[in-house]
């Protein structure tokens, strides 16, 4: 039985991971961190990490950018498995994740939906294929989402860029720009909005012909399905940064 602590088990992807769970014969989850407990998650509640007293082998984060630190310091002194499904990270954030990721045995990725890695090397094909497109990247989420861009539009931001070799850069929103786009920048919109689950656009823009590239998220199910899956990958692992791809084997 793989044992899970769940942190961000309060908020609405933390019950979505509980209640998949439910469903899953070889996983439990023993413990959870969260704000504002009902008392009937199935399983202990805390505030912090410090007070977790259950054996633990994988740690899935759906939380906040902010208990980073303390996640990767639980799960180096408890020896557990990361599964780190929260996005908004900053360059020192990843920073944190690869140093840890040498004691620790950890999946990080800005989306965990099967069908939105399969599109990311998609992106990255096409990319390297439609050489003189134009790549624009439109995301939209609902009201609630603090972080912008997606880290989901990070994601597909960084495989278009491998596509063309590296040498594109991010403009992220364009107020205040009186001049056209350059041919090596790649635009990316952010729209928040009701309840938006999540909705992601690639546009390859070419003379007189336009591709796009769409995956629309209609629950939060398929990021709680591949962080499970990405909990189960990880059992017996060694030390390392893995993504989504090694877990789905893409």
């Amino acid at each position: 039985m793989i044992k899970i602590l769940l942190t961000g088990a309060t908020g609405a992807m933390g019950k979505t991971v509980a209640s998949l769970c439910q469903e899953e014969e070889n996983m439990e989850i023993v413990a959870g961190i969260g704000l504002d407990s009902t008392g009937d998650e199935g399983f202990k509640v805390y505030q912090n990490l410090g007070e977790v007293r259950e054996e633990v082998d994988v740690v899935i984060d759906f939380s906040s950018t902010k208990l980073l630190d303390d996640i990767l310091s639980f799960a180096k002194e408890k020896k557990t498995a990361l599964v780190l499904a929260t996005t908004g990270y900053s360059e020192e954030d990843f920073a944190k994740i690869e140093a840890f990721s040498k004691e620790v045995a950890i999946v990080q990725s800005g989306n965990m939906g099967v069908g939105i890695n399969v599109i990311e090397k998609v992106v990255e094909e096409l990319a390297k294929t439609l050489q003189g497109f134009d790549i624009e990247i439109v995301e939209k989420h609902h009201n609630k989402k603090k972080d912008a861009p997606s880290g989901t539009a990070e994601m597909l931001y960084k495989a278009a860029d491998r596509g063309r070799g590296g040498s594109t850069h991010a403009v992220r929103g364009r107020a205040g720009m009186s001049e056209g786009r350059d041919e090596n920048e790649i635009g990316i919109q952010a729209v928040r909005g009701g309840t938006i689950t999540g909705e992601h656009d690639v546009i390859f823009a070419g003379l007189d012909e336009v591709i796009t590239v769409s995956h629309h998220a209609q629950s939060k199910k398929i990021f709680a399905t591949g962080a499970l899956k990405a909990a189960e990958f990880l059992v017996d692992k060694e030390a390392g940064r893995y993504d989504m791809h090694d877990v789905l084997g893409i």
